[in-house]
């Protein structure tokens, strides 16, 4: 089969392999979408993220959606050809963190498209039926990728605790701040305001709900005449971003990080953020969200079908990559298909 590798920065190479055996208890899945990911990127650039370093070619992606082959999904009411979204994230279940019911903060996690485990970005994988959540029939397979992100998204708004009629900004429109705005509207946010600096991005954030878009995040304080925001939700690449964030938060106002910053490293002003009393939450990949984010999709109380701009064969992943990184005009996330470009997407 083929299966697309990265061996360090800037260094992705398609490679033919042996078809994956099925493991026992495991599904087989053929790969139909793969969403890149600003994580994926951070290996893509960076080689890692903190300490989970590239030693070893891996295969990435874990933004995706396959389906079912070889009778495998039988034992499991799962048949053959049935789209399933893939929860990338196999927590151990047995450490204080799972039985305390946080499976996202797992010490032990087995982590699909990580430094040691490979991902998607491959014809084939065999996955354990309890990360699969069959979509409804009219669903893409781009559009149940993107069901990974979206509970990104759910799970910072989770921790968030967003009291009804409250005010949120959200930094960054890039596909994890679009995310966030529309399911903070779900939330009964009062108003979604959006700073990001690239100006198609902020017609989109419009487009998709914003309530006013903002290049400069200074704009919200004086919109606000000096009081600043209930809620901030962070969700950029940005190392100033969370400093940001803090200026733009009201006194004993809640800022959530979900953004991964470039370099690993991010600045706050400590005077600031304690003067303000701010509550500040990191948000790390999400919970048990699967099924809230598919029906949220096919209610369609949120649309994240125009997020995936961008569309390339198996063979074009390494243009798929660099069009991720430089950001050309128009794009917002990429989608690589491993059977080839749907006729229709």
């Amino acid at each position: 089969m083929r299966t697309v590798r990265l061996h360090g920065v800037h260094d992705l190479r398609l490679h033919d392999e042996p078809r994956p055996l099925t493991v026992p208890g495991e599904v087989m899945l053929r790969v139909q979408a793969v969403s890149v990911c600003g994580s994926d990127m951070h290996y893509y650039h960076e080689g890692g993220i903190g300490p989970a370093v590239i030693r070893r070619p891996m295969t990435p992606g874990h933004e995706f959606a396959a389906t079912v082959v070889d009778g495998s999904g039988g034992p499991f009411g799962l048949s053959d050809g049935t789209l399933v979204a893939v929860d990338p994230a196999q927590a151990c279940g047995q450490c204080e963190q799972c039985l305390a019911g946080y499976p996202n903060l797992c010490p032990n996690v087995r982590f699909l498209g990580s430094p040691g485990v490979d991902g998607g970005l491959a014809e084939y994988i065999s996955v354990p039926p309890g990360s699969l959540f069959p979509v409804p029939e009219d669903f893409s397979p781009a559009l149940a990728a993107l069901l990974e992100p979206l509970g990104v998204a759910l799970h910072a708004l989770d921790i968030t605790r967003l009291r009804p009629l409250s005010g949120v900004t959200v930094l960054g429109a890039g596909p994890i701040g679009l995310m966030l705005l529309q399911v903070a509207r779900v939330c009964g946010a009062a108003h979604v305001r959006v700073v990001e600096p690239r100006a198609a991005r902020r017609e989109v954030a419009l487009a998709m709900g914003a309530d006013s878009v903002h290049e400069h995040h200074s704009e919200i304080l004086e919109l606000t005449r000096g009081r600043g925001e209930d809620y901030v939700l962070e969700a950029t690449t940005s190392p100033e971003a969370p400093e940001q964030a803090a200026q733009v938060a009201r006194i004993g106002g809640r800022v959530t990080l979900v953004g991964i910053p470039d370099g690993d490293q991010f600045l706050m002003t400590a005077a600031n953020a304690r003067r303000k009393g701010l509550i500040i939450r990191m948000s790390r990949r999400m919970g048990h969200v699967y099924p809230r984010a598919i029906e949220l999709v096919r209610s369609g109380r949120v649309g994240i079908g125009a997020i995936a701009t961008h569309h390339y064969a198996m063979e074009d992943a390494g243009r798929a990559f660099q069009d991720a990184h430089e950001v050309p005009d128009g794009f917002l996330k990429a989608v690589i298909y491993p059977g080839g470009l749907p006729e229709s997407r």
